[in-house]
C-alpha cells in the first residue's frame, strides 16, 4: 500500500473484485458494476479497493482511476467466497432455494477478509472522504471502517435481496452482520421489500431505535448504462450479428431466449419444463418458435450448481429428442459467457425474453432487452420475484413457480400484436433510460452527501432536513427517506 498523502483519495469504492480483467495480455476495465461507477470515480479522482486475480498486487492506475487490488490466499478466498459468501449467505438471501450451510470456520474467513478490505479502504481514504462499500461479501466492513474513521461518510448497498427476518434468524451470526451493515450513513436496497426486511431484522437483533434507523435506509434501484446499449443497438455491425444470429436458430417465426447465471434461483428448470409442456400440447409449434437458452457458468465444480447443470442439460436433450427436426431444434442450449456485444446482438434477434426468476435482486438483463428493443417491438416475460418489476410493468409479469401461468404468459408473448408489442417496450425503454445507472449513482451519492454538508465542509454538525422530492412522473417509485444527515447510530 503506498504511503503518502497522494495515496489518500475523497471517494472510494470498496467490492469483493476489482473491475479488471485481462485481454489479449493487458488489463482492461470490465463491464457491469464498473461501467456505472468508473464515470464517476475518474471525475472525482477515485480509488477501487477490490481483490483480483490478476498478477498485479500494487495500486495502480487504469484508465484514469486508482485501483487498490487486495491478494487473497486460494484457501482464504474459497472459505470467504465459496464457503461463507456462496454457500452460506447467497442461498439464505435467495429465499433458501438451495440450503444454505453454516460453518464457524467460513464466517472466521468473512471476518477477516472484511477486516482487510476495511483496512484498506481506511488507508485509501482521505479526511472526510466518502466510502461505497457493495453487496453481501462484505458486509461487515462499515462497521470496520467506522471503528477507525468516524471522519468519513460510508453508504453500503446491498445488490441481493434482503431475507424475510424469519429466513435471516437462521443465520447464527445474525446480529454481527447486522452490526455491520449499521456502521454505514446510507444503507440502500434495489427494494422496498428489502428494505422492510433489513428494518425487521435490525430492530429485532440490534438494540438500534426506530426513528434513527429509518433515518439511515433507502431504496434505490439499480440501473444500465442505457446510452451505450442504445448505441450498441444501432450499430450496423451489431444489427448485422443479431441476423446471423437468428439465421443460426433456423430462423424461426418467433426467436425467444432467456439469459442467466447458471444458478438455481433463475428458475431455468421451471421455465424449461413449462416450454415443454407447451410443446406437447401443441400450444408451441417447433416448426415456427425456437427458444434459445443461454446458461452463463457460475461456480463451476460446486456440487449444488453441477447438478442444476447436470438436470438443465438432461431436459434440454429430452425437449430437443422429443420436439426438434432436422435442421431445427426446439431449444438451443448455451453454457458460456457472452460479451455485451453478443448480448445486444441477442437482444436484437430475439422477439421475446424471458426473465423468469424465482428470486432476485433487480434483473439487469431485462432492462438491457427492453432498452436494446425500443422502437423495433417485443415482449418481456418478467418474474415477479425480480426487482425489475417494481418498474417494468408494461411487461407480461408471471409467478415463475405457477406453471400454468408461466405458459399463459409465454402464449401471450408468441401472439402478441406488432402495435401492443412496441408500445410495451418502448414504455419500459423510456423509463430505464430516464433512470439509468448514472441516475443510480447520482441517487445513491446525493443521499450519502447532502448538498448542505458538501457546502459547509462540517461532518460533524447536524444537517437539518430538506423536502423530499415525489417520485417521477414515469419511472420507479423514489422511496428515499428524506435526505438529511444520517446521524451515526447509537450501539
Amino acid at each position: 500500500m503506498r504511503s503518502g498523502e497522494d495515496a489518500k483519495r475523497s471517494l472510494v469504492v470498496v467490492s469483493h473484485r476489482l473491475p479488471v480483467e485481462r485481454f489479449s495480455g493487458r488489463s482492461v476495465l470490465s463491464p457491469g458494476l464498473a461501467s456505472s461507477l468508473i464515470p464517476m470515480l475518474r471525475d472525482r479522482g477515485g480509488a477501487w479497493v477490490g481483490s483480483t486475480s490478476a498478477e498485479q498486487c500494487k495500486q495502480f492506475e487504469l484508465d484514469g482511476v486508482r485501483l487498490v487490488p487486495l491478494d487473497l490466499e486460494a484457501e482464504e478466498h474459497f472459505a470467504f467466497y465459496d464457503g461463507f459468501s456462496k454457500t452460506t449467505l447467497w442461498p439464505l438471501y435467495h429465499d433458501v432455494i438451495v440450503r444454505p450451510e453454516f460453518h464457524s470456520a467460513w464466517w472466521n474467513a468473512y471476518r477477516s477478509v472484511n477486516a482487510r478490505f476495511a483496512q484498506a479502504a481506511v488507508d485509501s481514504a482521505a479526511l472526510g472522504a466518502t466510502v461505497w462499500v457493495h453487496d453481501y461479501h462484505l458486509q461487515l466492513v462499515p462497521e470496520m471502517i467506522r471503528a477507525q474513521r468516524p471522519d468519513v461518510r460510508i453508504g453500503f448497498y446491498s445488490h441481493l435481496p434482503f431475507p424475510p427476518r424469519e429466513l435471516f434468524a437462521q443465520l447464527p451470526w445474525r446480529a454481527d452482520i447486522v452490526r455491520g451493515l449499521l456502521g454505514a450513513n446510507v444503507i440502500g436496497f434495489q427494494q422496498d421489500s428489502d428494505l422492510n426486511n433489513f428494518r425487521s431484522a435490525a430492530l429485532h437483533f440490534s438494540d438500534v431505535e426506530s426513528g434513527a434507523l429509518d433515518k439511515v435506509l433507502g431504496t434505490f434501484p439499480m440501473s444500465i448504462d442505457a446510452c451505450t446499449i442504445r448505441d450498441l443497438a444501432a450499430a450496423a455491425t451489431t444489427q448485422l450479428e443479431a441476423r446471423r444470429m437468428r439465421m443460426s436458430f433456423g430462423n424461426p417465426e418467433k426467436l425467444l431466449v432467456g439469459i442467466d447465471q447458471l444458478d438455481p434461483a433463475k428458475g431455468i428448470v421451471h421455465r424449461l419444463r413449462a416450454y415443454e409442456e407447451l410443446l406437447n400440447e401443441g400450444a408451441i409449434d417447433p416448426k415456427t418458435t425456437a427458444l434459445v437458452q443461454i446458461a452463463v457458468p457460475s461456480r463451476e465444480g460446486h456440487s449444488s450448481n453441477d447438478e442444476l447443470r447436470a438436470e438443465v442439460e438432461q431436459l434440454v436433450g429430452r425437449i430437443n429428442g422429443r420436439f426438434s427436426s432436422l435442421g431445427r431444434a426446439a431449444i438451443y442450449y448455451c453454457h458460456r459467457s457472452y460479451s455485451l456485444e453478443q448480448m445486444v446482438s441477442m437482444y436484437l434477434a430475439a422477439d421475446t425474453l424471458l426473465a423468469t426468476s424465482l428470486r432476485d435482486g433487480m434483473n439487469l438483463v431485462a432492462k438491457e432487452f427492453v432498452a436494446a428493443r425500443h422502437g423495433r417491438g417485443g415482449s418481456l416475460v418478467l418474474s415477479e420475484f425480480a426487482g425489475a418489476a417494481a418498474e417494468l410493468h408494461q411487461s407480461l409479469l408471471v409467478n415463475p413457480y405457477d406453471i400454468d401461468e408461466l405458459k399463459l404468459a409465454v402464449c401471450r408473448a408468441v401472439a402478441i400484436t406488432d402495435d401492443e408489442a412496441r408500445r410495451r417496450i418502448d414504455s419500459m425503454a423510456e423509463i430505464v433510460t430516464d433512470h439509468d445507472a448514472r441516475w443510480w449513482v447520482r441517487t445513491f451519492l446525493e443521499a450519502l452527501e447532502p448538498a448542505d454538508l458538501a457546502a459547509n465542509h462540517d461532518i460533524s454538525r447536524p444537517i437539518s432536513p430538506r423536502a423530499q422530492q415525489g417520485p417521477p412522473a414515469r419511472g420507479p417509485r423514489s422511496s428515499l427517506l428524506p435526505r438529511k444527515r444520517h446521524v451515526h447510530i447509537a450501539r
